[in-house]
């Protein structure tokens, strides 16, 4: 069943939400907030998704103007990921390689590869691109 979109309801949300370039911090969690909301939201309307989008959109831009990151080497975003998560290197042996293999690019002595990725992202449910 393909759902068509509707202009005259995407209207209604937008008129609620009222989204619009953020400039102030407040209105960032404000939208923010409406963002996470959609995003644990199940069966979004074709509506919703646009406005999730254009969300998103907006977000996205706000926090690079004002919350630069300066960008992590993939073996760091790789730790990151494994410490939040709880992962150890054992559970990653057999996914991106043997237990020697693991540890060098846990610790950055061997570059990431792009089956590894793959690997990764997969087993995390994360894109790929984070780890190249």
């Amino acid at each position: 069943m393909i759902l068509t979109f509707d202009g005259a309801i995407y209207s209604k949300l937008l008129a609620e939400i009222a989204p619009r370039a953020i400039e102030t911090e407040e209105e960032y969690d404000r939208l923010l907030a409406v963002a996470e909301r959609l995003t644990f939201a199940k069966n979004l309307t074709p509506e919703e998704r646009a406005l999730y989008k254009l969300l998103v959109t907006l977000i996205e831009v706000y926090e690079r103007e004002n919350y630069p990151m300066d960008k992590s080497e993939p073996h760091e975003i790789l730790q990151h990921i494994m410490e939040s998560s709880g992962t150890r290197q054992a559970d990653l042996v057999g996914i991106i390689g043997s237990s020697g293999v693991v540890s060098e690019v846990v610790n950055g002595k061997r570059a990431i590869s792009k089956a590894q990725a793959k690997a990764l992202g997969d087993y995390f449910k994360i894109s790929p691109s984070l780890f190249i």
